[in-house]
């Protein structure tokens, strides 16, 4: 007989992280909870200007590489795009990822570094979940670098001719790329359980290049403290 999978147990602490965070958008004018009963989910029209979208972009551009994929099962074609690790102290980057922490309310210490992607036409990541499965074999290390992901952010830096929108399917949400736009979503439940509904995909790009910039915030403190 197969052993029955443990079910993720409720944490108070990313329970805390959600209603935090919620109370906080809730009340900022700015900001708009999209009516999706499955997750907790907000938007921000022009949280970046077309000044600050550029240069985001510019940085992408010069130093992008082929997405990795956090995963036991190796796929090739389920991330087909590119990746740039952002200097969370570069000049350009700090004033953003700061920002986005203090939207969030969250303390800046548990954000990841502020990730860049690039679609060009035809590429896409299938859908998956941003919170980290306790079944695979890397949860031992995310355990040892801040734990679980609570919420994530996503930056729009372009519009995109055709194609390119961000799809949660079990949710029945959808939203096309616009320069500026933020969106930000609990990856768990109110009980800080995982909420499988989150599940979304960055569907293929029809026309154009698609940039984003994402930062994901875990449970503790991602940045590594010295003695």
């Amino acid at each position: 007989m197969f052993a029955r999978r443990k079910a993720p147990a409720p944490s108070p602490l990313r329970q805390q992280a959600g209603a935090r965070v919620a109370q906080r958008l809730d009340t900022n004018p700015a900001v708009t909870r999209a009516e999706v009963p499955a997750i907790q989910i907000y938007y921000q029209l022009d949280f970046l200007d077309a000044a600050q979208c550029a240069t985001l972009i510019a940085m992408i551009d010069a130093n992008r590489r082929p997405s990795s994929l956090l995963s036991d099962r190796a796929d090739p074609g389920f991330r087909t795009s590119e990746s740039c690790d952002m200097n969370r102290y570069a000049p350009e980057v700090q004033p953003i990822d700061e920002a986005i922490a203090a939207l969030l309310g969250l303390p800046a210490d548990h954000g990841e570094t502020l990730q860049g992607q690039r679609y060009a036409a035809g590429q896409q990541f299938r859908a998956h979940h941003d919170y980290f499965h306790e079944t695979e074999s890397y949860w031992e290390q995310m355990q040892t670098s801040g734990g679980q992901r609570t919420w994530t952010t996503m930056i729009y830096l372009n519009d995109v001719a055709e194609g390119g929108a961000t799809w949660f399917p079990q949710a029945g949400f959808k939203i096309a790329p616009r320069q500026g736009l933020l969106l930000a979503w609990n990856n768990m439940n109110a009980d800080g359980t995982p909420n499988t509904a989150t599940l979304h995909e960055g569907t293929a790009v029809v026309e154009g290049t698609k940039y984003i910039v994402t930062k994901w915030f875990r449970e503790r403190s991602w940045l590594k403290r010295s003695n």
